[in-house]
């Protein structure tokens, strides 16, 4: 279902606050997106893989995290809060990260909006968004101020810039990921 409140009660957004249903909630622009939680399958798809970007960006001097606040640099009513954020530890604030990361995933769950935060990743300069539907896999590379699509190699490959992780479409909806001669399927 979608809604739209042109004034929120305030009475709403403290409950929403007090009941710790707000730490999704995304601000478009200055306009409140409230984002259901995650089922099972999204949140264990989003843990396994944040397990292996953390590993690997540590080896790379990066730092990867689960469901961080992404914001305009300077402004509190911009932002957006993908599923695993991987960005330079200069970037990294008390409330997530401002401006640049080099790789934002967004697993992609009915009603999500992935493909409409593209815009805002591409202005604050994430260099990666990695929109992953199942078994299917959508890397995109920011060029010049927009997003390229990245081709899979000829045996159907994947692979992320800012960490050595391969990425493939698997059987059963999954995606095998592969790194330093280990595979895992999400």
């Amino acid at each position: 279902m979608r809604a739209l409140l042109l004034d929120v009660p305030q009475s709403l957004l403290d409950e929403r606050r007090r009941l710790g249903h707000d730490r999704l909630d995304e601000m478009w622009d200055g306009v409140l997106h409230m984002v259901p939680p995650p089922g099972g399958p999204h949140q264990k798809r989003g843990t396994v893989l944040v397990s292996i970007l953390h590993a690997l960006s540590k080896q790379c001097g990066l730092e990867a995290t689960y469901e961080t606040g992404v914001f305009a640099v300077g402004r509190n009513d911009d932002y957006r809060v993908p599923d695993n954020v991987v960005s330079r530890p200069e970037n990294r604030t008390p409330r997530g990260v401002d401006g640049r990361a080099e790789l934002v995933v967004e697993f992609r769950s009915p009603n999500d909006e992935p493909y409409e935060k593209l815009p805002f990743y591409a202005r604050v300069g994430v260099q990666e968004v990695l929109i992953l539907d199942g078994s299917t896999i959508d890397l995109r590379r920011l060029v010049g101020g927009q997003y390229v699509a990245v081709d899979p190699d000829s045996s159907g490959w994947v692979y992320l810039a800012c960490v050595p992780l391969a990425l493939r479409s698997a059987s059963d909806g999954l995606v095998e990921a592969f790194w330093q001669d280990t595979t895992e399927f999400l």
